[in-house]
């Protein structure tokens, strides 16, 4: 085999080995991927049950219901549609209505969202991207802040506004 051959065949060969490497990794990451849905992407567009995502908004005010053995059934709404949302466990300290929320689970086929990891914001200007940029493309956007669940611009200072997590359980 000639030195051209011998370095064409090399080069063909690891260009393979990338691409099943490659192949593999998505493979593996395909099901830790988690989108991003506002309430009127969910109630547009049609999720297949058992879909994990994120559905993120405002706690619509009112919603809020807790139960004694620990499960919390509230709205999650971006002015333009809501999702009725059920979760078992602690809510973060700073989760309250008329406030930013992120929750990570599953659509149920009755339409329920059963969430096992909930995002609360942490001040008044703090607004996940997600959530700023689902109400900007609705143009629900209110730039200089809104009155009760209204939204301010996205993002975080550094040092100031995160999402606090809380602990995923299993929802029942």
């Amino acid at each position: 085999m000639t030195r051209r051959r011998r370095r064409s065949v090399l080069i063909l060969v690891c260009g393979a080995v990338l691409a099943v490497a490659l192949g593999l990794v998505l493979s593996a990451m395909r099901d830790t991927i988690v989108f991003f849905r506002s309430p009127t992407e969910v109630a547009g567009q049609k999720v297949a049950p058992g879909t994990r995502f994120r559905l993120g908004g405002l706690v619509e005010a009112g919603s809020l219901k807790r139960e004694a053995d620990g499960k919390v059934a509230f709205a999650v709404t971006d002015t333009g549609s809501t999702v009725q949302v059920r979760y078992r466990g602690l809510l973060p300290d700073l989760f309250r209505e008329g406030q930013g929320v992120v929750t990570e689970g599953v659509l149920e086929p009755d339409g329920i969202f059963r969430a096992d990891t909930v995002l609360a914001k942490h001040d008044e200007t703090y607004m996940p991207r997600e959530v700023a940029d689902a109400l900007k493309a609705q143009g629900r956007w209110q730039e200089g802040g809104a009155k009760e669940g209204g939204a301010k611009q996205g993002g975080t200072k550094p040092g100031t506004a995160q999402a606090e997590p809380v602990s995923r359980t299993a929802v029942q």
